[in-house]
């Protein structure tokens, strides 16, 4: 693997990571110089791994460096404060900082249910948690939240300012707040895990980090006491059953396959058991929340052979619709309606949701239409391609052109 590339993993999959521990050490005050001393380790690696071999640990390497950056920074504070205020009280100095797993995860979970602070708005909490825990840019951000990029940038300048404000201090969760933020929390790995299993603003179609990334921290919940809830099972239930096709979704050019087209043989029947064990933890009780609904619908996406799969899943469906509507589930909900009833009624349906800049709308209408009408089919489809980003998308719709002009 080229340098640089194995640089930017270690940066997505690392970034997030040191920043939180970091700030767990000095403080929320201090993000911007958390963010500053793994910027400039990553820079750092940079400039010597392109001249140099390569450390034999490239991820402790990152550590060790932010490490001793981190106690130059404290060093550089304390002579300050020794001249200004002449001596710092014992209380005043910070813990010996470590990067060890456990404060690793101890701090990425603390500071997650940490930001997600009441005294800011639940948008602003999770746009917050994305930028700091998950690494996304602001791009990333606005497409997971459904909005513009200035308004994301807008959000994350007040968020900040406001936690400031309070004297915003990473502390202890109390076993109340736990229980008050984990909705919000679970939305923030839910929208974590999405953007790596279905990447917008990336030439991956897929982003295995990401998914592996916000699986982890589901299953750090589901192991802790506090937080090993239905909904926390379902989550995690539904990340496992998604994750068990990813090596099914891409072909050898990194192209999305179709559910249908898609080698069956690559599902990790492993992920699958793991899936099928949290799901049956979270129907433990009486709560039913969309992560059930949604994991249900994953897990009839495991099973190919039952010939009644499609009628199970459009239940469920009309079951999430209600409790959480968005273009998104009415979409797939008219996929799977036309898997049920025909894809002549199917396009009645979705002609109805009048998604006109939808790109998900113009292709399903492009799937739909095919024998048909091939030539509504391609205009719609062309469309599609005019609205989508990702250029691997975009390659997959032109084959499915393609196809319809042979």
């Amino acid at each position: 693997m080229p340098h640089s590339q194995l640089l930017s993993d270690l940066f997505r999959k690392e970034y997030a990571k040191m920043v939180a521990v970091l700030c767990r050490h000095f403080g929320f005050s201090h993000l911007e110089i958390a963010e500053d001393i793994v910027s400039d380790t990553f820079l750092k690696a940079y400039e010597l791994w392109e001249n140099e071999p390569l450390p034999p640990n490239p991820t402790a390497w990152l550590y060790t460096v932010a490490k001793n950056k981190a106690k130059d920074y404290e060093k550089h504070v304390a002579i300050f404060e020794d001249k200004v205020k002449k001596a710092l009280t014992p209380t005043e100095k910070s813990e010996e900082l470590t990067f060890e797993t456990s404060e690793i995860n101890d701090s990425q979970l603390e500071m997650l249910f940490n930001i997600c602070d009441p005294s800011i708005s639940v948008e602003s909490q999770i746009s917050l948690a994305l930028q700091i825990l998950c690494g996304f840019t602001v791009e990333e951000i606005a497409n997971a939240l459904l909005t513009h990029t200035e308004t994301i940038k807008k959000r994350l300048l007040r968020a900040k300012s406001k936690l400031r404000e309070h004297h915003f201090q990473i502390k202890t969760v109390s076993p109340t707040d736990i229980q008050t933020r984990l909705e919000t929390v679970l939305r923030c790995l839910y929208l974590f895990f999405n953007e790596g299993y279905f990447s917008e603003t990336n030439n991956q179609f897929i982003r295995k980090e990401f998914c592996k990334e916000a699986l982890r921290l589901t299953l750090l919940l589901a192991e802790h006491p506090q937080t090993d809830t239905p909904q926390v099972n379902a989550l995690l239930s539904l990340m496992c059953f998604q994750s068990s096709r990813l090596e099914a979704r891409i072909n050898t050019t990194g192209e999305n396959t179709l559910y249908e087209q898609q080698d069956k043989s690559k599902w990790d029947k492993e992920l699958i058991h793991r899936g099928n064990y949290y799901l049956v933890k979270a129907c433990e009780g009486s709560q039913i929340s969309k992560y059930h609904l949604e994991a249900g619908i994953a897990y009839w996406h495991t099973t190919p052979t039952d010939e009644n799969k499609w009628e199970y899943i459009l239940r469920l469906y009309n079951q999430l619709i209600i409790i959480e509507y968005s273009s998104v589930i009415a979409l797939n909900r008219t996929f799977t309606y036309g898997k049920v009833y025909g894809k002549e009624k199917a396009i009645v349906e979705a002609e109805k949701l009048g998604l006109q800049n939808n790109r998900y709308y113009h292709e399903l209408l492009g799937y739909l239409y095919t024998h048909i009408n091939n030539q509504k089919a391609i205009a719609h489809y062309q469309k599609a391609i005019t609205l989508s980003k990702s250029p691997n998308e975009r390659a997959t719709l032109q084959k499915q052109i393609e196809q319809l002009v042979k």
